[in-house]
């Protein structure tokens, strides 16, 4: 791999990063992270507004939840309303009207994932409009040029995307090698670092050493925060927590740490655990338009006909705007009615939209007081036996070993 230029010069931030704790067990850690749009406590999960909406919620329902930080898509906002409109009403922020911060990801993911007949060069990556069939490009320079027109807090650099299931090593070190050229690429064509923070992205597959080049590379580039990438692509679970276990290890400690595409609750607590601050993910708000309520018991399914006169809340105890009584100014809806509409009105996708952000970032709060309290193994074990009914058999065996890597035995007593 290469090395990073000598004579490049520190980027600047637009970022303070504050560690307050860290567990004493685990590799957890509770810190507070400022954005040009306002603080950001960590570690915290990201929900997903694509196309500058997160689907079904207004900017203020968005707000209730407790969110201070989501993501919008590059390649999305880039094709539609486009750079042009995105430069004259001046940012996404401004056209989605939202005041609180936003992370950017580099648009290169749907080039490769979504779109047919796309090709990876040294250059960027060519692909088919699907619009028009139009032969297109992008490059490291056109998606950072393209995220200084949305504005956002957080910018990711264009990285070279490979799935972490390919039998092609030489493909996944040749990806990875490029990743490091492309960042220099993105560091040089960022105009605005003073108020927009770019994040490199280590790629490496499932190879342990050649995540540890990676880092190391990466990390010599002095950017205001660090990614994790190229996993949550159905590599095994093991796999995927001894490489953010290696990351993290390797990763400086004043800085936020990022492990993309990270949704389901059982991954976000044991990836804390792991020493990551930061996750998103579209499943809590895809799940919601199939009826699906994430709670502490686990996924509930509400198109069952079981729920048809259920008239309790989504969840017991939850604060959110759906859940909570009216009475304590909330909606007061009921599994009943969520169980009627679900399949009918967008309604129903849209109230447990808000229960299920609502609940993960809940979740992701409470971790963080357990660590700021150092009970964050307490926390744990009361977290996978809520989730599985008490029954420690139910454990999955990739958590139990993760966190047994990190001091904590789920099922010792």
């Amino acid at each position: 791999m290469s090395t990073a230029p000598s004579t490049r010069k520190r980027m600047p931030s637009a970022l303070t990063f504050e560690l307050h704790a860290k567990c004493s067990t685990t590799k957890a850690r509770a810190s507070t992270l400022t954005l040009p749009h306002g603080a950001v406590p960590l570690p915290i999960f990201m929900p997903v507004a694509t196309q500058a909406s997160l689907k079904g919620l207004t900017p203020d329902q968005l707000k209730q939840t407790g969110c201070m930080l989501c993501l919008n898509n590059t390649y999305h906002l880039g094709l539609k309303p486009g750079q042009a409109v995105l430069d004259e009403v001046g940012g996404a922020h401004k056209l989605q009207g939202w005041d609180r911060n936003i992370l950017t990801d580099s648009g290169g993911f749907q080039m490769v994932s979504l779109l047919k007949l796309a090709k990876v060069t040294e250059e960027g990556v060519r692909f088919l409009s699907p619009h028009d069939g139009t032969p297109m490009l992008l490059t490291p320079e056109h998606s950072i040029s393209l995220q200084n027109s949305i504005g956002s807090d957080i910018i990711m650099q264009l990285d070279d995307v490979i799935a972490t299931t390919s039998p092609d090593h030489a493909r996944i070190e040749e990806a990875t090698e490029r990743s490091v050229r492309w960042l220099d690429r993105c560091i040089d064509a960022h105009k605005y670092p003073e108020r927009q923070n770019l994040f490199c992205i280590i790629q490496g597959g499932l190879d342990l050493e050649l995540r540890r080049k990676c880092c190391e590379e990466m990390v010599a580039r002095d950017t205001p925060g660090i990614a994790i990438g190229g996993l949550s692509g159905g590599e095994a679970k093991e796999q995927f927590c001894q490489v953010v276990d290696t990351c993290t290890g390797l990763l400086p400690e004043e800085k936020p740490r990022y492990v993309m595409g990270v949704g389901y609750p059982e991954d976000l607590i044991v990836a804390t655990a792991l020493g990551a601050d930061m996750f998103d993910c579209v499943w809590p708000t895809r799940t919601a338009r199939f009826g699906n309520a994430v709670t502490a018991a686990g996924s509930l399914n509400l198109r069952q006909a079981s729920f048809a006169d259920d008239f309790g809340p989504i969840e017991e105890g939850c604060t959110c705007a759906s859940c909570r009584p009216r009475e304590q100014g909330g909606l007061g809806i009921t599994r009943a009615y969520i169980h009627h509409v679900t399949a009918k009105e967008t309604v129903g996708a849209h109230l447990l939209t808000i229960h299920n952000v609502h609940y993960l970032l809940t979740l992701m709060g409470s971790a963080r007081q357990a660590i700021l309290e150092d009970r964050f193994p307490a926390f744990l074990r009361k977290f996978f036996n809520d989730l599985y009914g008490g029954d420690s058999s139910k454990f999955p065996t990739w958590a139990v070993g993760a966190l047994r890597g990190v001091g904590v035995d789920l099922l010792s007593s």
